[in-house]
């Protein structure tokens, strides 16, 4: 499976946005899928996951509470909605496509291209 995502720019402290992640091929609904974010200087860390059908999501205990993980299967899509922004949630999101909604990177076998948030305080 691609996936594409998109939906980043640029947010106030407090703000919101969501970023979305389409995929193409007629697989979607078989693969979990993820959110990770990777910051200047650190390492890809993991932001939220859902599983194949949506009934289980999980989410970092740094974003519970503020970001939601999606998914519309239909229009082979995951979202992400951020809430209450900081500044410190600036990163590169990724999405990621794997058999298993995992909080481990080598879990995930496909990877979009990441897409940029930057939050301004």
């Amino acid at each position: 499976v691609q996936l594409q995502a998109s939906g980043g720019g640029l947010v106030q402290a407090g703000g919101s946005l969501r970023v979305s992640c389409a995929a193409s091929g007629r697989t979607f609904s078989s693969y979990a899928l993820g959110w990770f974010r990777q910051a200047p200087g650190k390492e890809r860390e993991f932001v939220a996951a859902i599983s194949r059908g949506g009934g289980f999501t999980y989410l970092a205990d740094s974003v519970k509470g503020r970001f939601t993980i999606s998914r519309d299967n239909a229009k082979n899509t995951v979202y992400l909605e951020m809430n209450s922004l900081r500044p410190e949630d600036t990163a590169v999101y990724y999405c990621a496509a794997g058999r298993l909604a995992s909080m481990t990177r080598d879990d995930y076998t496909s990877w979009g291209q990441g897409t940029l948030v930057t939050v301004s305080s």
